[in-house]
């Protein structure tokens, strides 16, 4: 025997059953969860109150001293010099001019900074015997800031030249190059826009001389070259440095 119901009315017919197994899963603590309409106010407190102290926190940790724009520092030091370290190719007469010299120098920078990130350039010039060296270099640097105290690493590369060279009189002798610089210091802030520190970098330099025409080239004592021949021909020559100075600088 078929029975035929409709779907109206077989809906009828299930209708209280539905309502009464949904009653049971209510009351055994299994009923379905509320939809989701958003966070309540209590969470939106509680997300606000972790946020605060996250940034209390952080504010205690911070040096308190605020972003950072502009800067300009000026060093002095001292600076080892080895004109010929990794390749000896006559850049100077080493019979009468001595390729290791250690002076003083001085120098001075400045920049902007993004953050963490410094981006400037740096003058630096070192007075020796026999010669001055000068460079002039585009900078960037990376900070590290822990306070008051803040490391940082610095990387560098720009033009080198020797001045003050008197090898020949009345000759013009152009010893220059490429220079390339690493560096790491130590700035401590005494106020939110004043620091001292230190800083050791070390240079690598890429010199070359080109020879000068019309000179007497007659041998030299004990039958070596004359001064003369060794300025005549062309001269090159791969140094290094070490430099040590001490670091003064004023944040904005």
């Amino acid at each position: 025997m078929r029975l035929a119901y409709s779907w109206p009315a077989l809906a009828v017919a299930l209708a209280p059953a539905l309502a009464h197994a949904q009653d049971d899963l209510s009351s055994g603590g299994l009923a379905p969860p509320p939809p989701i309409e958003g966070s309540t106010s209590s969470d939106t407190t509680a997300t606000q109150a972790e946020t605060q102290a996250e940034l209390e926190q952080a504010d205690r940790k911070d040096s308190g001293r605020g972003l950072e724009f502009f800067w300009v520092n000026a060093e002095a030091g001292a600076q080892y010099l080895g004109l010929e370290t990794f390749k000896a190719n006559r850049v100077v007469d080493s019979q009468l001019v001595s390729t290791t010299q250690t002076g003083p120098l001085f120098g001075a920078g400045l920049g902007v900074r993004l953050i963490f990130i410094t981006l400037g350039g740096r003058f630096r010039l070192a007075n020796f015997e026999d010669f001055q060296l000068w460079t002039l270099d585009a900078e960037v640097g990376l900070r590290i800031p822990l306070g008051a105290l803040e490391p940082y690493f610095t990387f560098a590369g720009g033009y080198a030249t020797l001045g003050s060279f008197d090898a020949l009189e009345g000759a013009d002798v152009s010893v220059k190059g490429l220079n390339l610089r690493g560096g790491f210091g130590l700035d401590y802030y005494v106020a939110n826009t004043f620091s001292i520190g230190a800083n050791v970098s070390g240079d690598l330099m890429f010199l070359s001389r080109g020879g000068i025409d019309d000179l007497d080239a007659d041998a030299g004592p004990d039958g070596g070259d004359s001064q003369a021949e060794v300025y005549a021909r062309d001269g090159s020559g791969i140094g290094g440095g070490v430099t040590l100075t001490a670091v003064a600088g004023l944040h904005f």
